[in-house]
Order: C-alpha cells, then structure tokens, then sequence
C-alpha cells in the first residue's frame, strides 16, 4: 500500500494554514490551529525553511511566513522536503536491488514512478487548501494510528 507519511500529511496540513496567515505566525499558533503538537510543528518547520517552502524570522517578533504562494507549492515538493525523493521501490531511476540480475520488471517502475510524481507534483497546496475549512491534523490521527490514511 502507497502511504504518505505523517511528518509529510503533517506538513501539508501545516503549510496550507500557514497560508491563511496574513503575517507572521509562530509555531505555537500552528500548533494550537492544527492539533500538531509544538515540538513536531517546530522540527517541521526547520526542514521546510531549509528548502525555502517557509521563511523564518527572528525575533520577539519573529515566526514563519511561506516561501512561495500555495499556488506554487506542490505535493510532490512537500513529500520530498520532508522525505526525500519519491521513489516507489528500490530501482527506479537507475538505481538497482539485490534482484536486479533477475528481475524481469528491472527499470520497468521508472513509468510508474515518474506518473506518480507527476500527479502529486501537479497538484498545489492552494487546490488542497480549497472548499473546506481548514482540518485539524488531530482528526487524521485515529486514520494515521490504524494505517487507514
């Protein structure tokens, strides 16, 4: 089963409320506005500032604004700031297993690979942000703790 994790759900979640700040927001006010507890949302946040997803400013007044607008954000760049690159088995692009010699699928998931990426990569935070308020990741726990997201 294809399953994003939870640092990637939780930084999705993150990200789209942040863009409904108009200013600055703290990673407590994330915390508090998504159910993400606070050592999560500040541990997230340092990644996503590493790869200019979010900027950070110091401060007494400091906190965390987006990098870019939602609408230039994608999935796919959430997913592979949090996780690395996405890669649905161990051989794709050029990269081989232990049964590489054998296998008669042996490149065969770069396609299958690239569509997935390419999905995730086309869809932006502002289209995942849209129609609904905005979700508390505390209703996705019971979903993330039985494997059912």
């Amino acid at each position: 089963m294809l399953r994003l994790s939870r640092l990637a759900d939780y930084a999705t979640v993150l990200l789209v409320q942040l863009g409904r700040h108009e200013g600055l927001a703290t990673a407590t006010t994330l915390s508090a506005e998504t159910g993400v507890p606070e050592p999560t949302v500040a541990k997230l946040l340092k990644g996503l500032a590493a790869d200019g997803l979010v900027m950070s400013h110091r401060g007494a007044r400091g906190g965390y604004r987006l990098g870019r607008p939602l609408t230039e954000i994608s999935v796919a760049a959430v997913i592979e700031s949090v996780d690395g690159p996405i890669a649905i088995t161990t051989c794709v692009e050029g990269k081989s297993c232990d049964a590489s010699s054998l296998c008669v699928l042996s490149g065969q998931w770069d396609a299958v690979n690239e569509a997935i990426f390419e999905t995730l990569n086309g869809i932006s935070l502002a289209r995942m942000g849209q129609g609904r308020g905005m979700i508390s990741a505390r209703a996705h726990a019971p979903a993330i703790a039985e494997g059912n997201l």
